[in-house]
């Protein structure tokens, strides 16, 4: 049986991810495909009792190592229990969030040393890299409003609730790591309409599909 693609969507706070993994994997099973919809922290029982604790902020009194270490506990059960079987069995797998952001937040903001972070990476992710990665780019203070209109008057989370300066880091540090693995990671404007989003999203997808589906005709 091919093994199935990892795609997994990347971006700042208020991107459109969700959205546009909802639109994927609804284009993707009309064609044929079982798809499989995750996100990180999370994914897997065990992951996602250690999101809560991360997103609310339990974790952050004990610094970004702390938190790097919770993450990659999370991430090293998804991969096990949760993409690694799905992909086997031929499943295409979209994820919200994957070792790209931790790079980002615990390495890039949270001022990690690279060594620790890839030695952390290296172990978790356990060379399951994706095959694709759509960072949906839009500048914080929109993706920032986007957000709390969609929290409503819910609480922001331990990384929403940040400053304006972080979230712009972070937006550079996404655009830095497309650049140093274009080849892997495609850069989208997330502030055009869902519409063209998504049609950019289709794009960079057929892309990937087309070689994907040349190698099953020759098996």
């Amino acid at each position: 049986m091919q093994r199935g693609l990892f795609i997994t969507f990347e971006g700042g706070e208020g991107a459109g991810k969700s959205s546009q993994i909802r639109i994927l994997a609804d284009t993707l099973r009309a064609r044929g495909y079982d798809v499989l919809v995750t996100r990180e922290p999370g994914g897997s029982p065990g992951a996602e009792a250690i999101r809560h604790v991360l997103l609310s902020g339990a974790a952050e009194p004990f610094g970004p190592a702390m938190e790097a270490i919770l993450f990659a506990a999370a991430r090293s059960d998804h991969v096990e229990q949760v993409i690694r079987p799905a992909l086997e069995s031929g499943t295409m797998v979209l994820c919200d969030r994957f070792m790209d952001s931790s790079r980002v937040y615990q390495g890039v903001t949270g001022g990690l040393d690279p060594a620790f972070m890839a030695a952390l990476e290296r172990v978790t992710v356990n060379e399951m890299i994706p095959n694709l990665t759509l960072i949906l780019d839009i500048d914080p203070v929109e993706g920032l409003d986007r957000a709390n209109a969609r929290r409503g008057e819910g609480q922001a989370d331990r990384y929403e609730k940040e400053t304006l300066d972080i979230h712009r880091r972070r937006r550079d540090a996404f655009r830095d790591i497309a650049r140093s693995d274009p080849e892997r990671c495609k850069v989208i404007d997330a502030s055009e309409s869902e519409e063209e989003v998504a049609a950019t999203v289709a794009g960079h997808v057929a892309d990937l599909l087309e070689q994907y589906e040349m190698v099953a005709a020759e098996e």
